[in-house]
């Protein structure tokens, strides 16, 4: 299995995020070819602004191999991290991060503020490998345009 697989995977949570009234962002973490961790993001809808799909598939991760350690892990996401996204992958030592839709092709509401996290990375101590795949962009593109329009926005 390679990018393309687990990446589709991250946009298949982002409709599942979606069909459970969530923001349309999904993600995996795959670790030696083993998915160990996976999330939605259905944070406010439960009162927790910290549950985006990446922190709780970082959590889920942790659980599962009882370590806060996630080097040699690679993120799957259907949207490029927030900060907070970020800051968890740095703090977790993932090694790599896959995304589908860059932040620039969505409103910097969903990101709390105009930045670059592609820039912020670089000036971190260890900075991730981000890789994007815009082959995937329309289609998780596709899936926050649904929210958009059901949200009436």
């Amino acid at each position: 299995m390679d990018d393309k697989h687990f990446l589709q995977k991250a946009i298949e949570k982002a409709r599942e995020s979606l069909a459970q009234g969530g923001f349309p962002a999904g993600a995996i973490i795959v670790k030696e070819g083993k998915i160990i961790g996976e999330g939605v993001s259905l944070g406010y809808k439960v009162n927790d602004p910290t549950g985006h799909g990446e922190i709780v598939s970082i959590r889920m991760a942790c659980a599962n191999l009882k370590t806060a350690d996630l080097s040699g892990a690679i993120f799957y996401t259907s949207m490029q991290p927030c900060l907070m996204c970020l800051g968890a992958s740095v703090w977790s030592n993932i090694s790599r991060i896959v995304f589908a839709c860059a932040k620039d092709r969505v409103v910097d509401d969903y990101y709390g503020g105009h930045y670059d996290p592609a820039q912020i990375n670089l000036e971190l101590s260890r900075p991730i490998e981000m890789v994007h795949m815009k082959e995937f962009e329309e289609e998780s593109l596709s899936v926050v345009r649904e929210w958009e329009k059901n949200n009436h926005l």
